[in-house]
């Protein structure tokens, strides 16, 4: 073998694998960005010093460049929407919806994204809000939730829409139409015809709500129709409207008793006492109340069993702390005043007490 073969054996390789398959393809090179116009940068450029004399709240100035910023690019939806947003805040609200209209017309003739020109239509809804226009605000909103459903957009409209229910109420008000009502349903309670009074205590209570007094004439017919539920709400609406009116309280009382739960009938009868101690009404109430209690003639098996029925005393012994707390006081009577100086728990031993479950001596 001639030394020139032996070089040659050397330098070639003894196991060189064999390519697998194909060579790789050549990755894409990033293509580099496209030159922008020189209006559209200069346009960005003022954008930018708008941007910044905006959140330093220096409003004339954001004016001055987004003003600019349109002259070098009039095709541009955003700068509409950044000259409304200064004229908002300027609470010049009529310029900030015609900056709006002419962006969104602007928008859609040059395809503007669809977020944005829901952007516009929010902030012409917004505006509408500021002037108290509920009705165009609403329509504005509506428009923007057709180009782009957000939920800030859905609380804007189910909050404009509470407003407008609030403004129809108030429209509605009358106390001299409610009176006229009240008097109406007066005389059809003296007649016996309960239900064609409820119909115009309705009425008179739509027409005047803040009235606490109608509330309490409804609960009475209600009383009398065994409605006792329609009757303690309208009650609880009577004195929350006004915690002084015993009627409401005296009431109360009378639907308590006709629902079978004596103990919270006393509570009211009592409220009522507190405001007129020699009330007739009231005194009989909390005595009839007394007097079927008393006629459980001390039989724990029957205070027990009417107690049980109570579906609060239920939720009451249920409770895992409530019976801890109940032990200590079987052991310890003394312990019951520390928790008593706690409200919810002294709501809950007040029940279990007025209910008959415990006492305390």
């Amino acid at each position: 073998m001639s030394p020139f073969d032996v070089v040659a054996s050397q330098d070639e390789p003894m196991d060189s694998p064999k390519p697998s398959g194909p060579p790789p393809e050549p990755q894409p090179q990033p293509q580099p960005e496209p030159e922008l116009p020189e209006n559209v940068k200069q346009a960005r450029a003022e954008k930018e010093l708008g941007n910044a004399s905006y959140k330093r709240k220096d409003f004339e100035d954001a004016i001055l460049h987004y003003t600019k910023a349109l002259q070098h690019d009039p095709t541009d939806i955003t700068y509409y929407n950044n000259l409304a947003a200064v004229y908002f805040e300027q609470k010049a609200f009529d310029e900030c919806i015609a900056q709006c209209e002419k962006g969104v017309e602007v928008g859609r003739e040059n395809r503007a994204d669809f977020k944005m020109i829901a952007k516009a239509l929010t902030r012409i809804g917004n505006a509408y809000k500021k002037k108290k226009d509920y009705r165009t605000a609403r329509t504005y909103y509506e428009k923007a939730m057709s180009e782009h459903r957000t939920p800030e957009i859905r609380t804007l409209l189910s909050g404009v829409d509470k407003l407008i229910r609030e403004e129809e109420t108030k429209s509605y008000v009358n106390p001299e139409l409610a009176e006229q009502e009240k008097e109406r349903g007066n005389e059809l309670f003296k007649q016996g015809d309960y239900a064609t009074a409820v119909k115009h205590y309705t009425e008179a209570i739509r027409r005047n709500p803040q009235d606490a007094k109608l509330y309490s004439n409804r609960a009475a017919c209600y009383t009398k129709l065994a409605a006792f539920d329609l009757g303690l709400k309208d009650c609880e609406r009577c004195l929350e409207l006004d915690p002084k009116f015993i009627k409401g309280w005296i009431r109360k009382g009378t639907i308590l008793q006709g629902m079978q739960q004596a103990s919270k009938a006393i509570a009211a009868y009592q409220k009522a006492l507190e405001i007129d101690p020699s009330n007739a009404e009231a005194l009989q109430g909390y005595r009839s109340c007394r007097i079927e209690n008393a006629s459980m003639d001390g039989d724990q098996d029957k205070i027990r069993q009417r107690a049980m029925g109570d579906p609060e005393v239920q939720a009451i012994l249920r409770d895992p702390a409530m019976r801890m707390i109940l032990e200590q006081m079987q052991d310890d009577p003394r312990a019951v005043q520390d928790h008593l100086k706690n409200p919810d728990i002294a709501a809950k031993i007040q029940k279990l007490l007025s209910a008959g479950l415990i006492a305390i001596r």
